[in-house]
């Protein structure tokens, strides 16, 4: 049975990337939060951010279930920051019978600073379109991350680069 994938960890810690290796490699379909909110509002979506955010959640959260009913995987590339979310999440499926899975990635934080710094050069340069992300942003949304414990994670996966 098909079965939904669900990525999390902090900001540029390579969730994008490990969801992208694992469509290919399963033939899953990745469904991301920044993919949708960056194609729909750029680096605009301003004071409405969080209200618009959590629209593209329900709606890739419905779409998933489409995935999944049509026989292939879904990944779902948002992050899962809090034990709330995660716990509503793995609940919404729960309710819909469809397995899913958490996969915790993790990884070094002076890469993972790297990573955003490379990140914001490409944004800069064009060459990406992704979320800028500066210092004062970075700090901010590290605060807001609840690591998950062992018990709620199916797959831990550590980067080291």
């Amino acid at each position: 049975m098909a079965k939904v994938i669900l990525t999390c960890g902090k900001l540029g810690c390579g969730k994008t990337t490990y969801g992208k290796r694992l469509c290919a490699e399963r033939g899953a379909v990745l469904l991301s939060a920044d993919e949708l909110m960056l194609a729909l509002f750029g680096q605009d979506a301003g004071e409405k951010h969080d209200e618009y955010l959590e629209k593209v959640k329900a709606w890739l959260l419905g779409k998933s279930l489409e995935v999944v009913s049509l026989g292939l995987d879904a990944v779902l590339d948002w992050g899962l920051w809090t034990k709330a979310e995660r716990d509503a999440v793995r609940s919404f499926y729960a309710a819909h019978a469809v397995p899913c899975e958490i996969h915790y990635v993790e990884i070094g934080e002076a890469v993972r600073r790297q990573r955003i710094d490379e990140r914001n050069q490409a944004i800069l340069s064009g060459s990406a379109q992704d979320y800028y992300v500066d210092e004062g942003l970075a700090s901010k949304l590290d605060r807001l991350f609840e690591p998950p414990e062992p018990a709620e994670v199916d797959v831990w996966v550590t980067q080291t680069k």
